[in-house]
């Protein structure tokens, strides 16, 4: 028979031992490149009990495969954020810094606060938590590729909502980058509100343009 002291101390609720696993966070941007559109990052903590396959870098992935993943990444990661900086930003600061904003806003607006913050590229922005810059991180930690997905999802779907509002350059196609098709509408068109001024194309077609009004 067991003494009182042993059952007393098998009815005490044992503590949880938690695994002493960093709470990390993933960082990737998308449109850097682009004449048109804001700069959008996103922050994503992944849950290590929630595993979410085939991961990979947004760029090597098709849409169809990116907006699959980027349904789970919303429903199984820890925590998710996105940001971004406008296109005025991108004129004001330059596009590096208004990317590494668009980052730093991010990584703030996680529900969760990380430990560790890796971060896409060899550039870091200014984080109030230990941080790490990898170049090739989106195919290299799950985390950055989850991020890089979660940031050109939602960037291309912004480009969809800016090609209903300005029909002729074609921002559904195109997504903002410097095609052919595209530079042919700033020819004709001129830029719109959406177009990053400080981008040379851009300013070139918008000087063009203007000349060929006042003619």
């Amino acid at each position: 028979m067991r003494s009182r002291k042993s059952l007393a101390e098998s009815d005490r609720q044992q503590p949880l031992v938690w695994p002493d696993v960093p709470l990390l966070a993933g960082v990737d941007e998308a449109g850097r490149g682009p004449l048109a559109g804001p700069v959008v990052a996103a922050a994503v903590m992944l849950d290590e009990t929630r595993p979410i396959h085939g991961l990979a870098d947004s760029k090597k992935l098709s849409a169809v495969r990116r907006a699959s993943l980027y349904d789970q990444i919303r429903a199984h990661a820890l925590c998710c954020s996105v940001a971004l900086a406008s296109v005025e930003e991108i004129d004001r600061l330059n596009i590096l810094q208004a990317t590494l904003l668009a980052m730093r806003r991010a990584v703030e607006g996680l529900r969760l606060k990380p430990q560790r913050v890796l971060v896409d590229g060899n550039r870091l922005p200014v984080l109030a938590v230990r941080a790490e810059a990898i170049v090739g991180g989106d195919a290299r930690v799950a985390a950055i590729s989850a991020a890089s997905i979660v940031a050109k999802v939602t960037r291309d779907r912004l480009l969809q909502e800016l090609h209903a509002e300005f029909p002729g350059y074609g921002f559904d196609r195109h997504k903002g980058y410097g095609t052919a098709g595209h530079l042919a509408a700033l020819q004709q068109h001129g830029p719109c509100v959406a177009h990053r001024r400080s981008f040379a194309p851009v300013a070139q077609a918008a000087a063009r343009f203007q000349a060929a009004s006042a003619t």
